[in-house]
């Protein structure tokens, strides 16, 4: 690939050092992603800037129009602090008229509404729980066709946040104090679905039109306790000494027939075409006892850290994690082509 200007676009707070010298497992951990492409990218003969991105627009503008670059690395996962932002900036390089990596606009808008996207996939018949949204300063009341237990999550919101065991609830009571948690510490709508007992599973996608499928991936749960929940709570999916003392782990899914692992990857593939998602993405399923893979969410622009289960997946697939993040550059720029920018 030629060497390329590419312009990485982060959180203020998450703007990667040059070297890991002197700093803490703690503090690599939290902007372990953005180094990791920063640093590889350079390794691969690109010139990159990162540039730190919170509340306003202009500086974007502006590292453009001084800097030139060839593409935009969209590593943003919100702005203005409102995960629902994200698509507004994917909007806003559209009609700077840049190419840029990850999910397009109205992709991101499809999969970032739970509710919407559990519509859209119901209508095309994905196996997927049932499922009710509770509004803010609305009446929390469970429909009839809802029976417990419940998994009670953030409408928009992803990375498991506000997800912990308590999420899991089995009585009106419960579901009623979860709700309003999600409502005052989290501040979004919440959604609970049918609480699916089974395996979490992982599928990978790369590409536009032609798709790359990675293999199923697990997260295991490793030793924990006795009639704990098997879910990714926001603990699971980041506190490292959890995972350690606990076992928790992710790697390929095994004792999956051929005709189940084939089933799952098709339905990854139908659920990326039907929210119109591009770039890359990870799609998750409950995998329940009797071989059902229930749709869970959607996750354009995943982390793509090289220890995490897209560049995981991916590697185990024979695409080392500097041919992924090229591979995921020219993308962009394919993209970018093909709209005649």
């Amino acid at each position: 690939m030629k060497r390329l200007r590419v312009l990485v676009l982060v959180h203020p707070d998450l703007v990667p050092p040059d070297s890991l010298k002197g700093r803490s497992e703690e503090d690599i951990h939290t902007w372990k992603t953005e180094y990791d492409v920063v640093s590889t990218l350079r390794s691969s003969g690109h010139d990159v800037c990162p540039l730190g991105v919170q509340h306003e627009l202009k500086p974007i503008r502006d590292e453009i129009e001084n800097w030139k670059p060839d593409v935009v690395f969209n590593l943003l996962e919100e702005f203005h602090g409102e995960a629902v932002y994200d698509q507004n900036v994917a909007s806003y390089l559209e009609l700077l008229r840049i190419p840029y990596t990850g999910c397009n606009p109205r992709g991101l808008m499809l999969a970032r509404g739970k509710d919407l996207s559990k519509k859209l996939l119901a209508y095309h018949r994905i196996p997927l729980p049932a499922f009710a949204v509770f509004p803010m300063r609305r009446e929390i009341r469970r429909p009839t066709r809802l029976n417990l237990p419940l998994i009670v999550k953030s409408l928009n919101e992803d990375a498991s946040i506000g997800i912990a065991q308590a999420s899991v609830v089995d009585s009106d009571e419960k579901l009623a104090e979860r709700v309003a948690f999600i409502h005052e510490r989290i501040g979004t709508a919440a959604i609970a679905e049918q609480y699916i007992e089974g395996r979490e599973l992982y599928v990978g996608l790369l590409g536009n039109e032609r798709l790359r499928v990675f293999p199923v991936w697990e997260l295991k749960f490793g030793n924990m306790a006795q009639g704990t929940r098997r879910i990714a709570t926001e603990k699971i999916k980041h506190n490292l000494e959890y995972q350690e003392r606990l076992g928790i782990i992710q790697g390929p899914a095994k004792d999956l027939t051929p005709q189940l692992r084939d089933r799952i990857q098709k339905t990854a593939k139908r659920i990326y075409r039907t929210l119109e998602l591009d770039g890359y993405a990870r799609i998750d399923f409950r995998l329940s006892a009797d071989g059902i893979p229930y749709y869970i969410e959607a996750n354009p622009n995943p982390e793509i850290a090289r220890i995490e289960e897209f560049a995981q997946a991916a590697q185990h697939d024979g695409l080392a994690y500097a041919a992924l993040l090229n591979r995921i550059l020219t993308l962009g720029i394919t993209r970018a082509k093909s709209a005649g920018i």
